[in-house]
């Protein structure tokens, strides 16, 4: 017996499976909510629904990846501590309903390759797929851009996260070989092919869980909204911190009455112009390049944003001193999660072997390892259907 008919029975009404990947972000971290510039990617892992429409009014939230079952009315989809990571899905079918979207009841199992608390957007994948889900039950005229919209909305309002549009635009709009360069404040975007030779991208898990509402997240993001009111009277035109320039920087940064605000700036304006330019070097084939931007990325991060931490600071340092490493640093929020590497192909092996045993001699702990490729956004899955793990 399969875990779907395990779960539901002998699954009599149709059941339909959609995916929708976990994103690493490249460079750009910190920039998003302040209307700046990412460049994140799309994996080939994710978060797999399979959905069953009910007409009695009830829900239920299964996962093959947490022992906990919920099970709901309509009338009982408020947010609830105890309902854990059921929340996100319920969140998405709140807020769906606020919209007018009525679905009679659903079961819905999911399942998750993406590590859990490691900053590779397991949130927005299990977001992005509800949304993505009820919307093609429903049949409901909602546009990708607006399920994107949805999903922010559901993490800002119903869970108290104050997370930019980066992570469910990665997840809806990836594509796979690219890049996705986003300027969240316009929402303006182009792929960017990873034009990366014979090197490939390393994802390292320090295995150090981070939970974004209980971390310093939002109040990073409280001190760039301060920031930006003290410089904007000295601003001609710009209307959010992510469209002020270098050289506007250098006019204004005095008018900074903190130090530590000051630094929190001084780390967003300069990552939006290593955004543009890794950018350059990617389109113009020139990993190096791109791999000396992504190492400034991480001493900013941890010198002047201050959100990495021992644990992923020792990552990139033991990184680096491997052959074949060019590039290295924090993906996601911090207060733990990932790191993100360039590493020669000749040299994956001893990549991580040399990291895992310098790391885990430095911090006890120890570190997982993936080479996922890049893949598309979010999608219904119709040819193969029987090779999802929970068929």
């Amino acid at each position: 017996m399969g875990l779907l008919e395990q779960h539901f029975g002998s699954c009599s009404g149709e059941v339909r499976v959609f995916f929708a990947p976990g994103r690493v972000n490249l460079i750009g971290d910190h920039t998003d909510y302040s209307g700046g510039y990412v460049l994140p990617a799309a994996l080939d892992c994710g978060t797999w629904v399979a959905i069953r429409q009910r007409e009695d009014g009830r829900f239920r939230f299964i996962s093959t990846n947490f022992d906990d079952q919920v099970e709901c009315s309509a009338a009982e989809l408020a947010y609830r501590t105890e309902d854990g990571w059921a929340n996100y899905p319920k969140g998405v079918i709140w807020h769906l309903r606020e919209r007018g979207v009525e679905l009679s009841g659903g079961d819905l199992l999911f399942h998750g390759n993406i590590p859990n608390g490691a900053g590779l957007s397991s949130s927005a994948s299990i977001t992005m797929a509800t949304a993505f889900s009820v919307r093609s039950l429903t049949g409901v005229d909602l546009s990708l851009m607006e399920l994107i919209r949805l999903s922010q909305q559901v993490e800002n309002e119903y869970l108290g996260v104050n997370c930019g549009i980066m992570d469910q635009f990665a997840v809806g709009m990836g594509r796979s070989g690219h890049g996705l360069l986003l300027r969240c404040k316009t929402l303006d975007y182009r792929y960017v092919p990873l034009t990366l030779g014979d090197y490939r991208i390393v994802i390292v898990n320090s295995n150090k869980r981070r939970e974004l509402a209980a971390s310093k997240y939002n109040e990073r993001r409280a001190e760039c909204e301060a920031g930006f009111r003290m410089i904007q009277p000295h601003l001609s035109e710009a209307d959010h911190l992510g469209s002020v320039s270098v050289d506007q920087w250098r006019e204004v940064s005095r008018h900074i009455s903190s130090e530590t605000i000051r630094r929190r700036l001084e780390h967003v304006i300069y990552e939006n112009e290593r955004v543009l330019r890794s950018t350059e070097a990617l389109e113009s084939g020139d990993p190096i390049a791109f791999g000396r931007y992504m190492q400034e990325s991480h001493e900013s991060l941890s010198r002047l944003y201050e959100v990495t931490g021992t644990e992923l600071d020792v990552l990139v340092e033991e990184a680096l001193r491997v052959k074949g490493c060019i590039g290295a640093r924090m993906t996601g929020a911090g207060f733990g999660g990932c790191t993100v590497n360039l590493v020669h192909e000749a040299h994956l092996d001893t990549f991580c072997r040399q990291v895992n045993k310098r790391f885990r001699e430095r911090t006890g702990r120890t570190p997982a390892f993936y080479c996922w490729q890049t893949g598309d956004g979010v999608r219904e899955i119709i040819q193969g259907v029987e090779a999802c793990p929970f068929w």
